[in-house]
């Protein structure tokens, strides 16, 4: 596979910035590192019966605008500089991580990792502890090299001009809202670059995502309310132009949510905005379907494949290969290929996503969801890109087919038990639809709870059109976080609000 594994946006030449869409330069420090890796891999392979290194260099950049503070950083979440050797020897496998590398020490760096992992793969054999004993990873030759598009790199930004761009947009917030009492931009972009070696595969990958927040807060005597609302891309620092038109967006949103009323709990016939699509798809079948539950039995989702979880309506996709978002990767930080995985097909679970070691222990292929937090950090099963598919009504139509409901629109957070398939969505507001209209009555704030099957099973229309979005991370049991995305169509379900 070549430089064209992935499908690329093309975006012309900007005639203020003078940026054009450019293939983002491979590492020449992990370059410099390929042939001592390798190297090192074929030391380290005399003693074990299977080696991998993942190498990182990831540049970032970080900036914060409000009208009272700038703030600019180099770091963020996804910057990251180091490697990480796994092993395989006699059912089990043991990990070193390391961020200084000198080829002349080479030596002593192996008998260093050796002694390291040697002692890891003794206390697991001579404690009680249980270990997984997995078969040892395949290792087929392969050669990838992917430099992926982007108009601006964030080594190479022109730091002032985002600042006083943010500068201009949260005081036209600040102006927009009678209300107003802050308003900032938050920004971050980050140039990856990913090495992965064995004895014979030679992987290598770069690419640049992007994304920036904006928030409004609004507040009177009475109450505080805030519109926020966020973009983001596999893209460089252009994608920020797009914030433009949000001042005005948030500035009406929060001085609605000002006056915005309190629903009546019950059940409702809802649409949702792809947004809130997005997070259903996230929480509903994103976690529940983390195969590595599959291994410890934490997953409900396992007794379910093959079984209906939802009305035809629902097919639902998960992978990399998925959308061009802020996670569409070559491979992942085990060396597996981006997928997209069908995981729903028209109300049936068909299959859930998998790391390697867990795919290995539950017989199954891996599918390109093995993610680490940083190379310090263990591998995950993890979500990339979860989306709903698309179907064949206009928002129009669907409003129209409502007696009485609501247009849910606005992610706040979310939340899921995947053992019992309990969902819960905190969503920003809620439009009235009476009479197949929109009434122009917001509700806010609005929980969103029920069974997953139950909501996915009321599903009974769907948008032609599909948004994806992947604004912030997503953790596993509060900690490892990862660059997440999601999203869909409009969908009118059924679902309980309060």
């Amino acid at each position: 596979m070549g430089d064209d594994y992935f499908h690329t946006l093309f975006c012309p030449l900007n005639e203020k910035k003078g940026w054009v869409r450019m293939k983002a330069p491979f590492s020449n420090y992990l370059n410099s590192l390929a042939e001592p890796m390798k190297n090192l891999v074929k030391i380290l392979r005399k003693d074990y019966d299977y080696v991998s290194i993942l190498s990182t260099d990831s540049v970032g950049l970080q900036i914060s605008v409000s009208p009272r503070n700038k703030s600019v950083s180099n770091d963020n979440l996804t910057t990251e500089r180091g490697n990480v050797v796994r092993v395989y020897k006699n059912g089990l496998y043991a990990e070193y991580a390391f961020n200084s590398f000198d080829p002349a020490g080479m030596k002593d760096l192996a008998e260093k990792i050796r002694a390291e992992l040697d002692a890891q793969l003794e206390v697991l054999a001579a404690t009680r502890t249980k270990p997984y004993f997995t078969k040892k990873l395949a290792d087929e030759p392969l050669t990838l090299f992917v430099e992926k598009e982007a108009g601006i790199l964030p080594e190479k930004a022109d730091v002032n001009y985002y600042i006083n761009l943010f500068g201009e947009l949260t005081a036209e917030g600040m102006k927009l809202a009678p209300h107003a009492v802050q308003c900032s931009v938050t920004a971050q972009s980050t140039h990856i670059s990913k090495m992965f070696l064995t004895m014979n595969r030679d992987l290598r990958q770069s690419y640049v995502y992007s994304e920036a927040n904006m928030l409004l807060v609004a507040a009177n005597e009475e109450d505080s309310r805030f519109g926020y609302d966020g973009i983001s891309g596999c893209k460089g620092l252009e994608v920020f132009e797009e914030l433009r038109p949000l001042p005005k967006k948030l500035a009406e949103t929060a001085e609605k949510m000002l006056k915005a009323k309190r629903l009546v709990p019950g059940e409702y016939d809802i649409i949702t905005d792809p947004g809130v699509t997005g997070l259903i798809a996230h929480e509903a079948f994103g976690h529940g379907v983390e195969m590595d539950m599959f291994v410890k039995n934490r997953a409900l989702g396992k007794e379910y494949i093959n079984k209906r979880v939802g009305s035809d309506l629902v097919t639902m996709h998960e992978g990399a290969k998925c959308a061009e978002s802020v996670t569409a990767f070559a491979f992942d930080d085990e060396g597996t290929l981006a997928g997209d995985v069908i995981e729903i097909d028209h109300g049936i679970l068909k299959t859930g996503i998998a790391d390697a070691l867990s795919a290995l222990r539950l017989g199954i292929a891996p599918t390109g969801n093995g993610k680490r937090q940083n190379f310090e950090h263990k591998v995950y099963t993890r979500m990339t890109n979860t989306l709903f598919d698309s179907g064949e009504n206009t928002l129009e139509e669907m409003i129209a087919s409502v007696e009485y409901g609501y247009l849910l629109e606005g992610v706040e957070s979310g939340m899921e038990d995947p053992k019992h398939w309990g969902i819960q969505c905190l969503v920003s507001r809620a439009y009235e639809i009476k009479d197949g209209k929109l009434t122009g009555e917001m509700y806010s704030p609005v929980v969103m709870t029920g069974y997953v099957p139950d909501l996915l099973g009321s599903v009974s229309m769907a948008s032609k059109d599909c948004g994806v979005e992947g604004n912030g991370f997503c953790g596993k049991g509060y900690k490892e976080f990862v660059k997440v995305a999601d999203g869909g169509p409009y969908l009118k379900a059924r679902a309980r609000l309060g």
